[in-house]
């Protein structure tokens, strides 16, 4: 709900409607972004509450709750029942209560803090093609990742375990070794390595960002099970001889030049008949969708030297020219299905 339909229906008479809704489209990520902040969603997980109710609960004023309140429910995050009493719905209960392992609430306090200010600026980006911060170099990136990572797990959690429950499935890795990309949080490793007890990771990142992987993995108790290589993508140490490679959100803000020289680093780094796996904001072929693929192609713009989104057509080709065969999709439930390829054996 916070973005109209990308196309007017047909036939339709032209009006300013869907303009004027594209005007006002930032207040959504700002009104959920203080209702997670606020523990709105947290006060509503015990049942339905009036306003009353919510201000002794949230500790929020009254003013501040009934024009946040009223509009969640507008959008459909909150509903609204005859006596004024609101209560989550399905996709709230599921996404924006902190205590659900699949709680995605975490994404507005970096959107809102730093992303947002970035953007801007980008009546001058888009004059210039330079981004307001270069968060794929190390200096800015390295402590902005360090927070980031941390809020996005949950988000790439149900993907990364759709993907090492199918791998252990099918007995892979094999060998039983996974090189984890830009590891951040570790969230695709750890969710392999939970998969299947027998892998060993290894993690690359920044040295700042690997402090934060190491928490995770303990987090979870797979810690004994990851080693770790600090560095930049290009020339950090990858190991050899991998049964899986995952490149977790990482080629978009690479840019096509680095991007191809890390798929090829990473094919040699794989084993025979070793896969590779991508998760990345996909476009389509003639990029005219889907929306979240755009817009982030647009948060690349702003925030890196050269990178955008792509789409599975140019992915597979620079997999081919790789040394990969075989590139296809897996749907698993995240923003876009990943892309798998291997490595001949």
């Amino acid at each position: 709900m916070s973005f109209p339909s990308m196309n007017p229906p047909p036939n339709a008479q032209v009006t300013p409607q869907r303009i004027m809704q594209f005007a006002w489209s930032f207040a959504a990520p700002m009104a959920i972004g203080a209702a997670v902040h606020n523990g709105l969603f947290d006060a509503l997980a015990s049942g339905p509450k009036d306003i009353a109710e919510l201000e002794k609960t949230t500790g929020c004023s009254a003013r501040g709750l009934t024009a946040i309140v009223d509009f969640l429910a507008g959008i459909e995050l909150l509903k609204k029942d005859s006596s004024g009493r609101f209560s989550l719905t399905p996709e709230s209960e599921t996404f924006l209560v902190k205590s659900k392992p699949s709680f995605h609430g975490a994404i507005f306090r970096p959107l809102i803090e730093s992303i947002i200010p970035a953007f801007l600026d980008l009546n001058s980006i888009v004059r210039t093609g330079q981004p307001a911060q270069e968060v794929n170099s190390e200096p800015i990136g390295s402590p902005f990742f360090q927070e980031l990572v941390v809020d996005l797990f949950p988000i790439n959690y149900a993907g990364a375990k759709t993907l090492g429950e199918e791998l252990a499935a099918q007995g892979l890795p094999k060998p039983s070794s996974v090189l984890d990309l830009a590891t951040g949080s570790g969230v695709w490793a750890i969710a392999v390595a939970q998969a299947s007890p027998a892998v060993r990771v290894t993690a690359v990142d920044w040295p700042q960002v690997l402090e934060v992987t190491k928490k995770m993995a303990t987090r979870f108790g797979v810690e004994d099970r990851f080693t770790f290589s600090a560095g930049d993508l290009l020339q950090a140490d990858f190991g050899v001889n991998h049964g899986l490679a995952t490149l977790g959100h990482i080629l978009h803000s690479e840019g096509e030049e680095r991007s191809r020289e890390l798929l090829k680093k990473t094919f040699q780094a794989l084993a025979p008949g070793g896969t590779i796996a991508i998760a990345e904001f996909l476009v389509n072929a003639d990029r005219t969708g889907p929306l979240s693929g755009l817009i982030f192609s647009i948060n690349m713009l702003v925030n890196t030297e050269t990178g955008r989104t792509y789409s599975f057509e140019e992915l597979s080709d620079w997999l081919r020219q790789a040394g990969f065969v075989e590139p296809r999709l897996m749907e698993v439930p995240a923003v876009s299905p990943l892309v798998l390829a291997h490595k001949p054996n």
